[in-house]
Order: structure tokens, then C-alpha cells, then sequence
């Protein structure tokens, strides 16, 4: 894991460099400027549009019951797409605008999940006692029903007053 991170930190600013100089090159020095500027105004659209959208799946997701995984994981997304886009360079904002795809995101979504599964580095266990065990408070199954009260107030059966003692024991 050292050997890539070490390559993705000397390897990005070099493809940065080399393409600005490219770039800087063919359209001039103020163009090529304008274009980062213009390339970070559009991400900080598409992350403000995009995010508002994810998080509102998200609250959509928990009002249903069900666990955000998807939405969590796209959210992450264009948090990176979001840094690389603001970050100067036409590498790192094309990188960036992948990640505002939602195909693109679903591909990656779905290839690392494999990786994940394959590599066995994910292991998640469930069991009747939930995700903290038995020893949790509130641990235990949980049982769902409903109940309704029953006293006299809201109509329910009238109980008999008790019995006077029987006479041998006054």
C-alpha cells in the first residue's frame, strides 16, 4: 500500500505539470487559468447540487428503515470528487468529474465491492443479539406487536369487587 501511495503522491503533481504545460502551450497562459478556475466554479455547483440530492436519498432511506449504504458510499464520492475538483490541475479534475456520474459511481461501487468480498477484509456478523452482543442494554430479540389498554375508563370489562372474607376468618 506504501509503493502506491508514494507513486499517486510524485505521480499526480508530474501528470499535472506536464499537462499544464501542454495545455499552457496550445491556449496561452491566462486561458489555461481560466480554465482551472471555470473547472472549479462547476464542480462546486455540481458537489452542491449533487450532495443536497444525496443526502436527501439518504433521509428517504432512514425513514424507511433501511440502511443508507448506497447513498453513504455516493456521498463519499463527491466529497473526493468535490477536494479534487478544487484542487488545481486538469488530471485531478477529470477524476473528479467521473465521480459526479452516477454510472460511474455504480461501476466503482460495484468493483470494489468484489475486491472487498474477494480479499476477505470485510467481515460483517448479525445475530439475534444485534450488531454490540448480549451483553448490551436493549440487547436481545426484539418483539413487535401491538397492545391496547383495557380498564374501565375506555370501556373495558368490569372487574367483580372482591369477595367479603368468609365469616371464619373475621
Amino acid at each position: 500500500m506504501a509503493p502506491i501511495i508514494f507513486l499517486l503522491m510524485v505521480g499526480i503533481p508530474i501528470a499535472e505539470i506536464a499537462v499544464f504545460i501542454e495545455v499552457g502551450g496550445r491556449i496561452g497562459l491566462w486561458p489555461t487559468i481560466g480554465a482551472i478556475i471555470l473547472t472549479a466554479m462547476i464542480g462546486t455547483f455540481l458537489l452542491r447540487q449533487q450532495g443536497l440530492a444525496t443526502l436527501q436519498k439518504v433521509q428517504l432511506s432512514l425513514d424507511q428503515g433501511r440502511l443508507p449504504l448506497t447513498e453513504v458510499f455516493d456521498g463519499l464520492c463527491l466529497l473526493v470528487a468535490g477536494v479534487l475538483l478544487l484542487t488545481p490541475g486538469f488530471v485531478t479534475d477529470g477524476f473528479g468529474f467521473l465521480l459526479f456520474l452516477p454510472p460511474f459511481r455504480a461501476l466503482l461501487r460495484h468493483t470494489l465491492a468484489r475486491y472487498w468480498r474477494a480479499s476477505g477484509r470485510i467481515n460483517i456478523q448479525t445475530g439475534p443479539e444485534g450488531p454490540f452482543g448480549p451483553d448490551h442494554p436493549g440487547g436481545g430479540p426484539t418483539i413487535e406487536g401491538e397492545y391496547r389498554e383495557i380498564n374501565q375508563k375506555n370501556g373495558g370489562p368490569r372487574r367483580k369487587p372482591p369477595e367479603d372474607p368468609p365469616k371464619a376468618l373475621k
